[in-house]
């Protein structure tokens, strides 16, 4: 039987890897960018973490399919099949890691059955990293040992609840749930720090009313769940699901850890 904890840990040591890689790049002059069909920027850091990650997944000796935001497409009709996958965005925060303010993550989940049951998240920048593992709890490694980390308890009538969004770039979505809380403080982070910041503690609410593809949500989604936490289909209120036939994610909030009874706002 595999020990989830242990690979979580696992792979969270292939994150430092590529985010060693990726630093690299970082204290260069030239990242090599160029611009995708989707008009988001790819670097040489993309390409170079996608390569370790992937050589790193596949030196394990537990094994499970790979997709990844650099990688090669894989048909629905072939993932589709999959019991078990390895969910991978190498560079989470393109623009911030071009921009030099440090706001990026390595992002590697596992999937099974379209929910994400282990995730690693590594800030390259800081060398933080964070990993879960389905039923084992959420963890932060800064300095030494693992630290339990857990999302913070609220209710959607508290005062002054966290919300992560971005002060310049409001929509209008946005706003209109920003205007049903009591006061609420902003929180700006970039990549899926957005989701940590909740897994933490540190914030509340994340609603994100706008694209997102599943390899920027699932690492983190993984961590969230573990702390306490979940994302939701701002549509169904269905916690996100993996391996659709389009991985563009439906609109979502994420929660802290928000007393149920008291969701609506």
């Amino acid at each position: 039987m595999t020990d989830y904890l242990k690979l979580a840990a696992e792979v969270g040591e292939i994150t430092r890897l590529a985010g060693a890689a990726i630093m690299e790049i970082y204290e260069t002059e030239d990242f090599g960018v160029e611009m995708k069909s989707d008009d988001s920027p790819l670097t040489k850091a993309d390409k170079a973490g996608n390569d370790v990650i992937v050589a790193g997944l596949e030196a394990l000796e537990f094994q499970a399919p790979i997709i990844s935001e650099e990688g090669k497409g894989v048909a629905y009709e072939v993932r589709s099949q999959y019991k078990q996958f390895w969910l991978v965005d190498p560079l989470d925060g393109t623009k911030e890691f071009i921009k030099r303010n440090g706001e990026f993550t390595v992002n590697i989940a596992l999937v099974e059955a379209g929910k994400p049951i282990l995730g690693a998240v590594y800030v390259p920048a800081t060398g933080e990293l964070y990993y879960s593992a389905k039923g084992e709890g959420a963890w932060k490694v800064s300095d030494g040992e693992p630290e339990r980390i857990a999302a913070a308890s609220f209710t959607m009538q508290d005062t002054n609840l966290r919300v992560v969004a971005s002060r310049s770039h409001l929509n209008e979505g946005t706003q209109a749930f920003m205007d049903k809380l009591d006061q609420p403080e902003i929180v700006s982070r970039g990549s899926s720090l957005k989701i940590i910041e909740l897994a933490t503690g540190s914030a509340h609410l994340y609603p994100r009313l706008a694209p997102t593809m599943e390899w920027d949500t699932g690492a983190a989604h993984a961590i969230l769940l573990e702390a306490g936490g979940k994302m939701v289909d701002d549509g169904t209120g269905k916690e996100l699901r993996y391996n659709k036939e389009n991985l563009l994610n439906p609109f979502f909030i994420a929660y802290g850890n928000v007393r149920e009874e008291l969701l609506a706002c």
